[in-house]
Protein backbone atom coordinates (compact mmCIF):
# COMPACT_ATOMS: atom_id res chain seq x y z
CA UNK A 1 0.00 0.00 0.00
CA UNK A 2 1.40 3.29 -0.86
CA UNK A 3 1.69 5.96 1.34
CA UNK A 4 0.49 9.64 0.02
CA UNK A 5 1.17 12.40 2.14
CA UNK A 6 -1.93 15.38 1.09
CA UNK A 7 -0.64 18.93 1.97
CA UNK A 8 -3.69 21.40 1.85
CA UNK A 9 -5.74 18.53 2.15
CA UNK A 10 -8.42 20.58 4.14
CA UNK A 11 -9.19 22.85 0.98
CA UNK A 12 -11.03 22.18 -1.73
CA UNK A 13 -8.71 20.25 -4.28
CA UNK A 14 -6.89 18.43 -1.39
CA UNK A 15 -10.24 17.08 0.43
CA UNK A 16 -11.34 15.95 -3.16
CA UNK A 17 -7.76 14.45 -3.64
CA UNK A 18 -8.00 12.32 -0.42
CA UNK A 19 -11.24 10.99 -1.05
CA UNK A 20 -10.12 9.36 -4.56
CA UNK A 21 -6.53 8.72 -3.22
CA UNK A 22 -8.55 6.51 -0.32
CA UNK A 23 -10.48 5.01 -3.09
CA UNK A 24 -7.56 4.01 -4.83
CA UNK A 25 -6.08 1.89 -1.98
CA UNK A 26 -3.35 4.86 -0.70
CA UNK A 27 -3.00 5.25 2.81
CA UNK A 28 -3.02 8.84 3.06
CA UNK A 29 -1.40 11.67 6.05
CA UNK A 30 -3.69 14.46 5.16
CA UNK A 31 -2.39 18.16 6.79
CA UNK A 32 -4.91 20.32 7.99
CA UNK A 33 -3.44 24.48 8.66
CA UNK A 34 -3.47 24.11 12.84
CA UNK A 35 -6.29 26.48 14.25
CA UNK A 36 -6.91 26.94 18.05
CA UNK A 37 -10.52 25.34 16.96
CA UNK A 38 -9.06 21.90 15.95
CA UNK A 39 -10.67 22.35 12.65
CA UNK A 40 -10.26 20.32 9.92
CA UNK A 41 -12.16 22.02 6.69
CA UNK A 42 -13.44 19.80 4.70
CA UNK A 43 -12.07 16.82 6.40
CA UNK A 44 -14.17 17.15 9.10
CA UNK A 45 -16.62 14.54 9.53
CA UNK A 46 -14.54 12.52 6.87
CA UNK A 47 -13.19 8.68 8.25
CA UNK A 48 -11.14 6.13 6.71
CA UNK A 49 -9.34 3.13 8.36
CA UNK A 50 -6.11 4.13 6.04
CA UNK A 51 -6.49 7.93 6.83
CA UNK A 52 -4.57 9.83 9.38
CA UNK A 53 -4.52 13.59 9.93
CA UNK A 54 -2.20 16.03 11.15
CA UNK A 55 -2.50 19.47 11.72
CA UNK A 56 0.59 21.92 10.99
CA UNK A 57 1.72 24.52 9.29
CA UNK A 58 4.43 24.13 5.47
CA UNK A 59 5.79 27.46 6.83
CA UNK A 60 7.02 25.50 9.67
CA UNK A 61 10.52 23.59 8.28
CA UNK A 62 10.39 21.46 10.96
CA UNK A 63 6.99 20.11 11.41
CA UNK A 64 7.65 19.72 7.38
CA UNK A 65 10.29 16.77 8.26
CA UNK A 66 7.90 14.58 10.31
CA UNK A 67 5.14 15.37 7.96
CA UNK A 68 6.68 13.44 5.16
CA UNK A 69 8.34 10.90 7.01
CA UNK A 70 8.04 7.74 5.65
CA UNK A 71 5.82 9.11 2.49
CA UNK A 72 5.97 7.05 -0.97
CA UNK A 73 4.56 10.30 -2.38
CA UNK A 74 3.76 13.68 -1.47
CA UNK A 75 0.84 15.93 -3.22
CA UNK A 76 1.55 19.51 -2.51
CA UNK A 77 -1.52 21.78 -2.39
CA UNK A 78 -1.25 23.96 0.38
CA UNK A 79 -1.03 27.70 -0.57
CA UNK A 80 -2.86 30.51 -0.17
CA UNK A 81 -5.12 30.89 -3.63
CA UNK A 82 -7.17 34.09 -3.33
CA UNK A 83 -6.14 36.72 -5.90
CA UNK A 84 -7.84 39.46 -4.85
CA UNK A 85 -6.27 39.18 -1.06
CA UNK A 86 -3.13 38.80 -3.13
CA UNK A 87 -3.44 42.33 -3.57
CA UNK A 88 -3.81 43.48 0.24
CA UNK A 89 -1.46 40.56 2.35
CA UNK A 90 1.39 39.98 -0.60
CA UNK A 91 3.96 38.78 2.07
CA UNK A 92 1.82 35.94 3.66
CA UNK A 93 2.17 34.99 -0.02
CA UNK A 94 5.69 34.79 -0.22
CA UNK A 95 5.60 32.44 2.97
CA UNK A 96 3.12 30.41 2.69
CA UNK A 97 3.59 29.97 -1.16
CA UNK A 98 7.69 29.96 -1.87
CA UNK A 99 8.31 29.24 1.52
CA UNK A 100 6.17 27.01 2.26
CA UNK A 101 7.37 24.61 -1.23
CA UNK A 102 10.92 25.03 0.07
CA UNK A 103 10.26 23.46 3.09
CA UNK A 104 8.15 20.31 1.74
CA UNK A 105 10.62 20.11 -0.84
CA UNK A 106 13.75 19.91 1.45
CA UNK A 107 11.91 17.77 3.93
CA UNK A 108 11.27 15.22 1.09
CA UNK A 109 14.55 15.33 -0.19
CA UNK A 110 15.92 14.67 3.14
CA UNK A 111 13.35 11.91 4.07
CA UNK A 112 14.05 10.31 0.45
CA UNK A 113 10.22 10.25 -1.04
CA UNK A 114 10.01 8.49 -3.77
CA UNK A 115 8.00 10.85 -6.03
CA UNK A 116 6.13 14.88 -5.14
CA UNK A 117 3.54 16.16 -6.94
CA UNK A 118 3.59 20.61 -6.46
CA UNK A 119 1.04 22.01 -7.78
CA UNK A 120 1.14 24.83 -9.80
CA UNK A 121 -1.97 27.06 -11.76
CA UNK A 122 -2.88 28.53 -14.51
CA UNK A 123 -2.73 32.17 -13.08
CA UNK A 124 1.20 31.84 -13.82
CA UNK A 125 0.34 32.42 -17.74
CA UNK A 126 -1.02 34.63 -17.45
CA UNK A 127 -3.17 36.30 -20.13
CA UNK A 128 -2.62 34.65 -23.11
CA UNK A 129 -0.31 35.03 -25.73
CA UNK A 130 -1.31 32.31 -27.57
CA UNK A 131 -4.02 29.40 -27.29
CA UNK A 132 -3.89 26.85 -26.54
CA UNK A 133 -1.26 27.74 -23.87
CA UNK A 134 0.86 24.89 -23.28
CA UNK A 135 3.78 24.78 -20.88
CA UNK A 136 5.84 26.64 -22.84
CA UNK A 137 4.14 29.56 -22.68
CA UNK A 138 5.81 33.08 -21.11
CA UNK A 139 5.04 33.25 -17.30
CA UNK A 140 3.51 36.61 -16.33
CA UNK A 141 3.13 37.58 -12.65
CA UNK A 142 -0.35 39.88 -12.82
CA UNK A 143 -0.85 39.42 -9.33
CA UNK A 144 1.30 38.88 -6.14
CA UNK A 145 -0.76 35.49 -5.92
CA UNK A 146 0.49 33.88 -9.64
CA UNK A 147 4.49 35.80 -8.82
CA UNK A 148 4.37 33.96 -6.06
CA UNK A 149 3.29 30.48 -7.57
CA UNK A 150 5.62 31.15 -10.25
CA UNK A 151 8.96 31.39 -7.65
CA UNK A 152 7.06 28.26 -6.13
CA UNK A 153 7.30 26.04 -9.42
CA UNK A 154 10.86 27.47 -9.76
CA UNK A 155 12.02 26.13 -6.26
CA UNK A 156 10.61 22.81 -7.26
CA UNK A 157 12.23 22.08 -10.75
CA UNK A 158 15.36 23.86 -8.72
CA UNK A 159 15.18 20.55 -6.71
CA UNK A 160 14.96 18.44 -9.75
CA UNK A 161 17.58 19.55 -11.15
CA UNK A 162 20.30 20.23 -8.46
CA UNK A 163 19.29 17.27 -6.22
CA UNK A 164 17.78 14.90 -8.34
CA UNK A 165 14.26 15.52 -6.32
CA UNK A 166 11.68 13.40 -8.46
CA UNK A 167 9.32 16.12 -8.34
CA UNK A 168 6.58 16.93 -11.05
CA UNK A 169 4.37 20.05 -11.55
CA UNK A 170 0.47 19.95 -11.77
CA UNK A 171 -0.44 22.73 -13.55
CA UNK A 172 -4.54 22.94 -13.40
CA UNK A 173 -6.77 25.15 -15.10
CA UNK A 174 -9.87 26.84 -13.25
CA UNK A 175 -10.94 23.70 -11.04
CA UNK A 176 -14.58 24.70 -9.95
CA UNK A 177 -16.93 22.18 -8.03
CA UNK A 178 -18.63 20.94 -4.19
CA UNK A 179 -16.83 22.46 -1.10
CA UNK A 180 -15.23 25.11 -3.37
CA UNK A 181 -14.38 28.97 -1.67
CA UNK A 182 -16.32 31.77 -2.05
CA UNK A 183 -13.40 33.57 -2.96
CA UNK A 184 -13.86 31.83 -7.01
CA UNK A 185 -16.59 33.30 -9.22
CA UNK A 186 -18.82 29.91 -9.73
CA UNK A 187 -19.97 29.84 -5.69
CA UNK A 188 -20.55 32.71 -5.96
CA UNK A 189 -22.81 33.43 -8.74
CA UNK A 190 -24.57 29.44 -6.93
CA UNK A 191 -25.04 30.72 -3.73
CA UNK A 192 -26.32 34.11 -4.47
CA UNK A 193 -28.85 32.10 -6.85
CA UNK A 194 -29.14 29.93 -4.10
CA UNK A 195 -30.05 31.97 -1.07
CA UNK A 196 -32.67 33.82 -3.30
CA UNK A 197 -30.70 36.84 -4.86
CA UNK A 198 -32.16 38.00 -8.53
CA UNK A 199 -30.01 40.46 -9.10
CA UNK A 200 -26.46 38.63 -8.80
CA UNK A 201 -23.47 41.27 -8.10
CA UNK A 202 -20.61 40.17 -10.54
CA UNK A 203 -17.05 41.84 -12.30
CA UNK A 204 -15.81 41.55 -15.61
CA UNK A 205 -18.02 38.72 -17.61
CA UNK A 206 -15.98 39.28 -20.61
CA UNK A 207 -12.42 36.97 -19.87
CA UNK A 208 -12.49 33.23 -20.99
CA UNK A 209 -11.59 29.98 -18.62
CA UNK A 210 -10.49 26.44 -19.37
CA UNK A 211 -12.86 24.81 -16.17
CA UNK A 212 -12.19 21.46 -14.87
CA UNK A 213 -14.39 19.68 -12.46
CA UNK A 214 -12.60 18.91 -9.73
CA UNK A 215 -12.93 15.23 -10.33
CA UNK A 216 -10.80 15.38 -13.39
CA UNK A 217 -8.38 17.52 -11.69
CA UNK A 218 -8.19 15.08 -9.06
CA UNK A 219 -7.35 12.36 -11.76
CA UNK A 220 -4.97 14.55 -13.45
CA UNK A 221 -2.78 14.17 -10.07
CA UNK A 222 -3.06 10.58 -9.64
CA UNK A 223 -2.08 10.38 -13.09
CA UNK A 224 1.18 12.76 -12.88
CA UNK A 225 1.95 10.84 -9.70
CA UNK A 226 1.68 7.21 -11.01
CA UNK A 227 4.00 8.04 -14.55
CA UNK A 228 7.56 8.01 -14.11
CA UNK A 229 7.74 9.93 -17.43
CA UNK A 230 6.27 13.43 -15.74
CA UNK A 231 9.31 13.22 -13.47
CA UNK A 232 10.83 16.83 -13.87
CA UNK A 233 8.14 17.98 -16.05
CA UNK A 234 5.48 20.52 -16.11
CA UNK A 235 1.98 19.27 -17.46
CA UNK A 236 -1.16 21.11 -17.45
CA UNK A 237 -4.08 19.42 -16.42
CA UNK A 238 -6.56 21.46 -19.04
CA UNK A 239 -10.35 20.44 -20.96
CA UNK A 240 -8.47 22.33 -24.18
CA UNK A 241 -11.55 24.87 -24.44
CA UNK A 242 -12.61 28.07 -22.98
CA UNK A 243 -15.62 29.62 -22.01
CA UNK A 244 -16.42 33.14 -20.78
CA UNK A 245 -17.54 34.41 -18.08
CA UNK A 246 -21.16 35.30 -19.29
CA UNK A 247 -20.96 32.14 -20.85
CA UNK A 248 -20.36 30.62 -17.81
CA UNK A 249 -22.58 32.24 -15.21
CA UNK A 250 -25.64 31.99 -18.26
CA UNK A 251 -25.11 28.06 -18.00
CA UNK A 252 -25.23 27.87 -14.10
CA UNK A 253 -28.50 30.13 -14.04
CA UNK A 254 -30.11 27.56 -17.13
CA UNK A 255 -29.05 24.62 -14.64
CA UNK A 256 -30.50 26.20 -11.58
CA UNK A 257 -33.38 26.94 -13.33
CA UNK A 258 -33.27 30.71 -12.51
CA UNK A 259 -34.47 34.34 -13.95
CA UNK A 260 -31.82 36.43 -12.95
CA UNK A 261 -29.75 39.64 -13.91
CA UNK A 262 -25.91 40.38 -13.84
CA UNK A 263 -24.86 43.78 -11.84
CA UNK A 264 -21.30 44.84 -12.55
CA UNK A 265 -19.91 45.43 -8.76
CA UNK A 266 -16.81 47.32 -9.24
CA UNK A 267 -15.54 45.93 -6.25
CA UNK A 268 -15.13 42.60 -8.04
CA UNK A 269 -12.84 43.95 -10.71
CA UNK A 270 -9.42 43.10 -11.01
CA UNK A 271 -6.57 46.24 -11.81
CA UNK A 272 -6.61 46.19 -15.83
CA UNK A 273 -3.02 45.05 -15.73
CA UNK A 274 -4.05 42.08 -13.46
CA UNK A 275 -6.92 40.56 -14.56
CA UNK A 276 -6.27 37.57 -16.62
CA UNK A 277 -8.41 37.87 -19.92
CA UNK A 278 -7.91 34.95 -21.54
CA UNK A 279 -7.17 30.98 -20.65
CA UNK A 280 -7.02 28.10 -22.53
CA UNK A 281 -4.82 24.89 -21.69
CA UNK A 282 -3.12 22.73 -24.27
CA UNK A 283 -3.49 18.89 -22.43
CA UNK A 284 -1.49 17.53 -24.96
CA UNK A 285 1.41 16.73 -22.65
CA UNK A 286 -0.53 14.86 -20.06
CA UNK A 287 -2.23 12.91 -22.59
CA UNK A 288 0.48 11.87 -24.29
CA UNK A 289 2.64 11.31 -20.87
CA UNK A 290 -0.51 9.59 -18.39
CA UNK A 291 -3.41 8.82 -20.46
CA UNK A 292 -5.35 11.32 -18.81
CA UNK A 293 -8.75 12.57 -20.59
CA UNK A 294 -11.21 15.03 -19.02
CA UNK A 295 -14.61 13.38 -18.46
CA UNK A 296 -16.85 15.91 -17.07
CA UNK A 297 -18.51 18.57 -19.47
CA UNK A 298 -19.36 22.24 -18.05
CA UNK A 299 -23.09 21.42 -17.81
CA UNK A 300 -22.88 18.75 -16.13
CA UNK A 301 -19.92 19.91 -13.22
CA UNK A 302 -21.85 22.85 -12.94
CA UNK A 303 -25.11 20.93 -12.27
CA UNK A 304 -23.56 18.43 -9.74
CA UNK A 305 -22.03 22.20 -8.08
CA UNK A 306 -24.89 23.86 -7.90
CA UNK A 307 -27.32 20.72 -6.43
CA UNK A 308 -24.47 20.07 -3.54
CA UNK A 309 -24.60 24.04 -2.44
CA UNK A 310 -28.30 23.35 -2.35
CA UNK A 311 -28.30 20.22 -0.25
CA UNK A 312 -28.96 19.87 3.58
CA UNK A 313 -26.82 22.68 5.36
CA UNK A 314 -24.41 23.27 2.69
CA UNK A 315 -25.32 27.19 1.50
CA UNK A 316 -24.87 27.69 5.77
CA UNK A 317 -21.16 27.16 5.11
CA UNK A 318 -21.19 30.58 2.81
CA UNK A 319 -21.95 34.00 3.19
CA UNK A 320 -23.31 34.79 -0.29
CA UNK A 321 -23.67 38.89 1.06
CA UNK A 322 -20.72 39.24 1.68
CA UNK A 323 -17.82 39.43 -0.94
CA UNK A 324 -14.89 37.09 0.01
CA UNK A 325 -12.05 39.04 -1.02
Amino acid sequence: MKKAVVTGADGFIGSHLTEALLAEGYQVRALAQYNSFNNWGWLEGLTHPNLEIMTGDVRDPDFCRRLVQGADIVFHLAALIAIPYSYEAPDSYVDTNIKGTLNICQASRDAGVGRIVVTSTSEVYGTAKYVPIDECHPRQPQSPYSATKIGADAIAMSFHNAFGLPVSIARPFNTYGPRQSARAIIPTIITQIASGERKIKVGDLTPTRDFNFVTDTCRGFIAIAESHLTIGEEVNIATGTEVSMLETLDTIARVMGADVEWQKDPERIRPSKSEVFRLCGDNTKIKELTGWQPQVSLEEGLKITADWFAAGTNLSKYKPDIYNR
